[in-house]
């Protein structure tokens, strides 16, 4: 039925799915599964992993088992993969949604060999018939989608899963690629030893958001410091997540009485006033949604610009898909926690009466999460150690310890001491029983295993050393990597290689104290704000950016467009930077081209005379010009190789760079009022419905958000490079 023995793997990926490039690591992954391997996938939403397991079943002799928890995804893609063969029969899925009859269907479809995918639910391939019925077919691999779910440390846990390995072997010894979106070491070592593949090629994709700035306060005064961050960002979209419901509405409302318009979210509402909510806050007639963590797995909007947790989260994971949420567009986005070790005190609390191997998981989870609020180490070096990713930059400029750091002294001798007494106890004991050494604590486990009789028993009691010193040494060592915490035991400290090579060779590393959440401080001059730590600085004048902001909305709503499409948020920051008055140097402006600005640019420009007359500002005699000379002449050899109706991919090879370099530069061209013409080169990559869909899509949409696109119209539909195209053709088409 596929004809794919002469063709190579990029022939198949044009036959298959229409594409010509493949996007990021996806061949190498391909050509892992095709080989036989066993391969680890974590890859970020919209980086494309379904393509991953859907081109080597739909190559590969036999048929591939694809594992999903999600049943209401499956008919989807099932239907997706159908568009690209002759036969229904080549994807099938089966779970508890089907009748008998269709059920019987399916698995003639399979012994007659015309079905490559078959999408099957944890709990279908645990029946009996299933399995002797899968154990006589010839099995290509299993792909395990949405893989976290094995692992009871993941934010998803479902304990189905677990039985994958078992079931596994039951039908017959075949490759298996597990693919998921996040996970933290102990995640990722979960999965790999329950499935068996420890010995698997990974490939993994990096954690880091550099626009994103952290930021952890004391709670002092919460909801008023608040209220006076939030008034700081007028006309800014922003998330304040709280713990409980009724904080939820207790604060929602709060921020009403003082004039900010935001609305409630939870679970606890019905579901016709969270839809309405959630259209309020896209459409921008609210600017905060004050929500539970009910709120945000379904919102892919681009321009949320901060997110404020008013309670500290139950674990760094959480926390980091919750502030993920900000800055989507790569523009400024502010993570601003509250913390207070109270909160610790209550999560604990709600632990009691679960399951003690939970109430185990969910301490230790919290134990990582004090560790990065308490930490004076660079904040995004924390996090992105606890994702088993190693930041090398010393200071990250956009969080508040880098910001502003805290003195530091020389730990040299510290870190060795601990690692010293890590050795000592065999590398069979946790944070808190080191510290108790060093401070010659005798506490009854101390005492069993004769500790107290070390060395170092006592060594560390120096003045000033007390039990949150020796805390932030070890997390500096971590962070340094020279210490790791045993991912088979939780919390256990082992040296690293590297920790050996230390004690061996010595070299200086400063250490800072960690901050003291259990005092007060509170101090208005302290208040960060959007202009610190890498994100709008620049002194962009709020009170003119608020007004560019509604003109571009009205003008929006008047030709039915979404505001995006008139003037990205970015050229409006810019236009409250450097206050142009003329059309010329409203051409200078970073997104404004001749078009944009012949057609939009007047009633801008009459704004920003009257108001610069109005408030009597005196503007520098020459504006800032954001240069692209070093690229303009790429520019105009695409613009004529558009007008020649070159194919993107010749391009592309032709100044040596990749087909999405290309779209990139294509992009900031249309951004700027260019129009080009790409349909042909459309037409030669994408169906017209698809053409179709997507179109239509953008004209309702109300951010041009490629990830929110995918989201919407579906991954295994349509590629980031389709989506990317069309949205090209409609701002030029529409905006230019």
């Amino acid at each position: 039925m596929l004809e794919v023995e002469s063709l190579s793997l990029s022939d198949c990926l044009h036959k298959f799915f229409g594409f010509d490039t493949f996007k990021g690591p996806q061949e190498a992954i391909i050509n892992s599964v095709l080989e036989g391997k066993d391969t680890f996938v974590i890859m970020p939403t919209g980086g494309g992993k379904s393509l991953c397991y859907q081109l080597p079943a739909l190559m590969s002799e036999g048929t591939a088992i694809i594992v999903s928890p999600l049943i209401a995804l499956m008919k989807n893609q099932v239907d997706a993969i159908r568009n690209f063969g002759t036969d229904d029969g080549i994807a099938h899925f089966l779970n508890s949604s089907l009748t008998k009859a269709e059920i019987a269907q399916v698995k003639k479809d399979i012994s007659s060999g015309k079905t490559k995918l078959l999408y099957v639910a944890p709990e279908s391939l645990t029946k009996e018939d299933n399995v002797s019925f899968l154990r006589d077919i010839k099995i290509s691999f299993v792909a395990i989608d949405e893989a976290h779910c094995i692992s009871e440390w993941g934010h998803d846990f479902r304990p189905e899963y677990r039985r994958l390995r078992t079931i596994i072997d039951a039908i017959g010894k075949v490759p298996i690629i597990a693919l998921t979106a996040t996970a933290t070491p102990k995640v990722q070592q979960d999965i790999l030893k329950n499935l068996g593949m420890t010995e698997a090629t990974s490939f993994k994709s990096s954690f880091n958001r550099p626009n994103l700035y952290y930021d952890i306060r004391p709670k002092q005064n919460v909801v008023k410091e608040i209220i006076k961050y939030i008034k700081k960002l007028q006309g800014k979209s922003g998330i304040v997540y709280c713990l409980s419901r009724k904080k939820v509405e207790e604060l929602a409302e709060t921020l009403k009485v003082n004039g900010i318009k935001a609305l409630p979210y939870h679970a606890g509402l019905d579901a016709t006033t969270r839809a309405e909510t959630q259209d309020k806050f896209l459409m921008e007639d609210i600017d905060v949604i004050v929500a539970t963590i009910a709120f945000g797995m379904g919102i892919d909007k681009p321009d949320v610009r901060f997110v404020i947790h008013h309670d500290i989260p139950k674990s760094l994971e959480g926390y980091y898909q919750e502030t993920g949420r900000a800055g989507r567009d790569g523009g400024e986005g502010n993570c601003v926690t509250f913390y207070s070790y109270d909160d610790i005190k209550k999560l604990e609390k709600f632990m009691k009466g679960k399951p003690v191997a939970e109430q185990e998981i969910g301490k230790q989870l919290l134990v990582e999460t004090v560790a990065y609020a308490e930490s004076s180490n660079c904040r995004r070096k924390v996090l992105l150690n606890y994702f088993g990713e190693h930041y090398k930059e010393d200071n990250c400029g956009s969080c508040d310890n880098c910001k502003y750091p805290k003195t530091k002294t020389d730990g040299t001798d510290d870190i060795g001491m601990i690692l010293e007494t890590v050795t000592d106890v065999k590398e069979k004991f946790k944070a808190k029983h080191i510290v108790q050494i060093l401070q010659g604590i005798v506490t009854a486990t101390v005492k069993s295993y004769k500790h107290d009789e070390l060395d170092a028993f006592g060594k560390g009691n120096d003045a000033g050393k007390d039990e949150k010193y020796w805390n932030a040494v070890i997390r500096t060592a971590m962070v340094e990597g020279l210490l790791l915490k045993d991912i088979e035991n939780y919390g256990l400290l082992k040296l690293s290689n590297a920790g050996k090579a230390f004690l061996d060779k010595p070299f200086q590393i400063m250490v800072a104290r960690d901050r003291d959440f259990e005092e007060t401080e509170s101090d208005d001059d302290e208040i960060i704000t959007a202009g610190s730590g890498g994100q709008r600085g620049g002194g962009a004048d709020e009170a003119l950016f608020t007004l560019l902001k509604d003109l571009c909305r009205s003008i929006a709503r008047q030709k039915n467009l979404p505001p995006y499409v008139v003037f990205q948020e970015t050229s409006l920051e810019e236009m409250a930077v450097q206050y142009p008055t003329t059309m010329e140097e409203m051409m200078h402006i970073t997104g404004v081209g001749s078009g944009k600005a012949a057609r939009y640019g007047k009633p801008f420009l009459d704004l920003i005379c009257k108001y610069v007359e109005d408030n009597e500002i005196e503007r520098a005699q020459d504006m800032v010009v954001k240069s692209i000379v070093n690229k303009s002449g790429l520019k105009v050899h695409i613009i004529q190789s558009i007008d020649r109706r070159l194919n993107l991919v010749d391009v592309a090879e032709a100044k040596g760079l990749k087909v999405e370099d290309v779209i990139t530069e294509i992009e900031t061209i249309v951004n700027s009022g260019t129009k080009v013409n790409i349909n042909y080169y459309i037409d030669e990559v994408m169906d017209r419905d698809k053409q179709e869909e997507v179109y239509e899509y953008f004209r309702e949409a109300e951010s041009d958000s490629v990830e929110g696109a995918l989201a919407e119209l579906g991954e295994a539909d349509y590629s980031e490079e389709e989506i990317r195209l069309m949205r090209i053709k409609f701002i030029s088409e529409f905006g230019n």
